[in-house]
């Protein structure tokens, strides 16, 4: 009896010890409220599934440029893009994803009907009902050729900078349970990996400092590592996106496609397959970039692109 009290008494003080531990390691200690929310820029709308903050910049008269950002970054990956074509003349919109920025946190399925529902309501929110430039940057481009099947009315044209699609992926165990992706989250430094991760999409990260820093805000409010998970498994097990590209590719509008030639996560010889599926698309390859260069090379790419979606369909 002595010896199982012992125990007892042992597995406790490890329960105990490893719940300690889990709250002093664990970010997400703060919840996402209004008072969390006064220090963000832009606005927030109540759409059907939730708050969304997002901003504008350019004239309301300007022509409208939606931007949808990557997996886990927020909107403020559109820098430089976002503000020069606003300087330009066009209405630029960029949004946080649910799960991101300081947008909400749900408690539901993270796939990409979603999202493309959360871009849908925010252009009705601001009495956006024609056609407009759509923008997608790495994994925003699977959300607006997705969007861009569903609702074909409303794109005018389709900008794609280093795109990344859901074309399968197989899911790891740590990320099927809740309990799993936690544990390796908070006790075996994966919200740490996924922050200082986010150097790697840069050929020269020592030129952008603040890089991780900024990302980190996010994830101190509850729920965002979940919404990253649930996310994942949707991703999993949705149809791959090969014939979809295919069937946006067949519309006449034109596609401009941008990449990065020292992308290492999206390789520039995965355009080969995107321009096959969108025989209109026009690629322009960026010398001195890797995954985001709207942010290394904006000399280069801003005004690409302004000139695309200045040219007449």
């Amino acid at each position: 009896m002595r010896f199982i009290r012992l125990a007892l008494a042992i597995a406790l003080l490890a329960c105990v010890a490893a719940l300690v531990t889990y709250r002093v390691k664990d970010p997400e200690r703060h919840t996402l409220d209004d008072e969390a929310r006064a220090a963000a820029p832009g606005q927030f709308v109540r759409l059907a599934d939730g708050v969304t903050h997002y901003e504008t910049t350019g004239p309301d008269t300007g022509q409208v440029v939606i931007l949808a950002a990557a997996f886990s970054v927020p909107a403020y990956l559109s820098d430089s893009l976002f503000q020069r074509l606003g300087r330009a003349g066009f209405r630029a919109v960029r949004f946080d994803y649910y799960g991101r920025g300081w947008s909400d946190r749900l408690d539901t399925t993270y796939g990409l009907d979603l999202f493309v529902r959360q871009m849908t309501g925010l252009l009705d929110s601001l009495g956006v009902r024609g056609p407009v430039d759509v923008v997608g940057l790495s994994f925003g481009a699977a959300i607006v050729t997705d969007f861009a099947d569903r609702h074909p009315d409303r794109v005018r044209s389709l900008v794609y900078i280093d795109p990344v699609f859901n074309t399968g992926r197989q899911l790891p165990p740590r990320e099927r349970t809740a309990f799993a992706w936690d544990w390796y989250m908070v006790f075996r430094g994966g919200t740490d990996a996924m922050a200082e991760g986010q150097r790697d999409d840069f050929l020269h990260p020592e030129r952008h400092r603040d890089w991780v820093e900024r990302y980190r805000v996010q994830q101190q409010f509850k729920g965002t590592r979940e919404a990253w998970r649930r996310t994942r498994v949707a991703i999993a097990v949705a149809p791959h996106q090969e014939e979809q590209l295919r069937r946006v590719g067949a519309s006449p509008r034109p596609v401009l496609v941008v990449w990065g030639r020292q992308d290492t996560g999206a390789l520039i010889t995965e355009s080969d397959a995107l321009l096959a599926a969108m025989p209109r698309a026009t690629l322009v390859p960026v010398d001195s970039a890797g995954h985001l260069p709207h942010l290394e090379q904006p000399d280069v790419v801003v005004p690409a692109v302004a000139a695309f979606l200045t040219a007449e369909p």
